[in-house]
């Protein structure tokens, strides 16, 4: 994967290498040797097995975590902790409870001494945009989850971040909730040509939304393959280019998932494993 043309990539992870120490045990290799670049208005999907590092990597990208070694360039420049550049968007919502849904939306502007009056102005914008307009003064609590997770994806756009880092933001919602917004982020990405990285378990999910898909393998956490999605959008899931796609990522995935059995059960595990077979739409995890 080597030979990047800097002035074409967004982000470049070069041998990012990860290690967790604990206490009174070996340190545990979370990421080993992961090369990426990713292009400027790319939307990359990380999918993988459970405890395969994709939240880690994210984490990583947004300034959470701080790689053991290896190098993380974002604009060509070391990333050295968190960035208005970068924004998460985690599977909880994050949502103040005790704010208006106008408000938290407001907040990362206020933080950043936007005027009041601008700041109120461009919430309510995004609002709109996400379908929420009428709900600006409602509380959280009255929110769906699905709307929930709509006014964290405005509030984190309405900052007007270059990257939007999304960890399993859609993982607790129901399917038709959640075939809505992937229609909805697909629009909004369309319109702002944000580079995306969005963690996932969930291989339809990935198919529908990606231009790339990065299959991760089992711990230590590094790249399997990486699938280019060449198919037009809007996007629908029996698209059979998208069907194809999604059975050769899961033949892959099955690889993986059949080395995290073996390693959780050991000697209990059985040897023949003709049957594995693994629904693209269950949960796969994503515990680091």
């Amino acid at each position: 994967m080597g030979g990047f043309v800097l002035a074409e990539e967004h982000i470049i992870l070069q041998n990012v290498h990860k290690e967790f120490q604990r206490k009174d045990h070996a340190p545990t290799i979370a990421l080993d040797d992961v090369t990426l670049s990713i292009k400027k208005g790319e939307f990359v999907s990380l999918l993988g097995p459970s405890g395969c590092g994709k939240s880690t990597l994210l984490n990583i990208v947004a300034g959470l975590e701080k790689e053991t070694s290896g190098s993380l360039l974002v604009n060509n420049k070391p990333i050295k902790g968190p960035g208005n550049d970068r924004i998460v968007v985690f599977q909880e919502s994050g949502l103040f409870p005790w704010m208006s849904v106008l408000d938290n939306v407001m907040y990362g502007l206020l933080i950043k001494k936007v005027p009041k009056q601008e700041a109120k102005e461009r919430a309510l914008d995004w609002l709109q945009k996400v379908h929420l307009g009428k709900f600006a003064h409602a509380l959280p609590h009255e929110l769906s989850g699905g709307m929930k997770q709509r006014v964290a994806i405005a509030r984190a756009l309405v900052t007007d971040p270059e990257i939007l880092l999304m960890d399993e933001p859609f993982a607790a919602l129901d399917e038709q909730t959640r075939m809505v917004l992937h229609m909805e982020l697909d629009k909004l990405w369309r319109e702002t040509g944000k580079t995306i990285i969005f963690v996932t378990h969930n291989i339809r999910e990935a198919v529908v939304l990606s231009d790339r898909i990065v299959l991760m393998k089992t711990r230590p956490g590094g790249i399997k393959n990486i699938f280019p999605v060449q198919a037009a959008r809007p996007r629908t899931s029996s698209d059979s280019i998208l069907v194809h796609l999604e059975n050769r990522i899961l033949t892959e995935l099955e690889q993986e998932m059949e080395k995290v059995l073996k390693e959780e059960l050991g000697s209990d595990y059985a040897l023949k494993t003709d049957d594995l077979r693994v629904d693209p739409n269950n949960n796969m995890g994503s515990d680091i």
